[in-house]
């Protein structure tokens, strides 16, 4: 979460994020990020997490960006994995690094609904034989990969 202003004008920037993968029976918990446009157009559907506050414990945030992207309360049941990311973002020569901590998270309660104002606009439970066909971010087919690996029911 960090901009360091790397050399020749390259801009490196950190972010630490955290999710939870949220499997109900035969279905996955995920959410649509529509990232920074607000706009449906070129929409894939990812975990629901996000990035960490400053000071902020990675299960914490887990269960808070579940609560803002799903309405739905998650409690933390193991670490799935960390998955690190480099990319570089060429309109604004961005060399960025994602750290993604991925938890197994069991739902608790609320109702589902979908994310006001934020980088999201629906959630859904998918069924997990349907995944494979909806337009999605890597980090979805990590995290699966993950859970399938896990020693215990994720």
């Amino acid at each position: 979460m960090g901009d360091t202003g790397g050399s020749r004008g390259v801009r490196e920037y950190q972010r630490v994020a955290a999710y939870a993968v949220c499997v109900d029976g035969d279905r996955l918990l995920l959410a649509r990020w529509i990232g920074r446009t607000g706009k449906p157009d070129g929409a894939r559907w990812t975990l629901p997490g996000g990035g960490l506050n400053h000071g902020e414990h990675p299960e914490r945030a887990a269960v808070r960006e579940v609560a803002e992207e799903t309405g739905l309360a998650v409690e933390i049941t193991g670490l799935l994995g960390v998955d690190s990311i480099r990319e570089f973002w060429a309109p604004d020569s961005t060399d960025f690094h994602g750290l993604r901590i991925i938890y197994a998270g069991r739902v608790l309660g609320g109702e589902l609904r979908p994310e006001s104002g934020g980088s999201t606009d629906l959630a859904a439970w998918v069924a997990l034989a349907e995944v494979a066909e909806l337009p999605r971010t890597r980090l979805v087919d990590v995290a699966l990969g993950l859970a399938r690996a896990a020693p215990w029911p994720a």
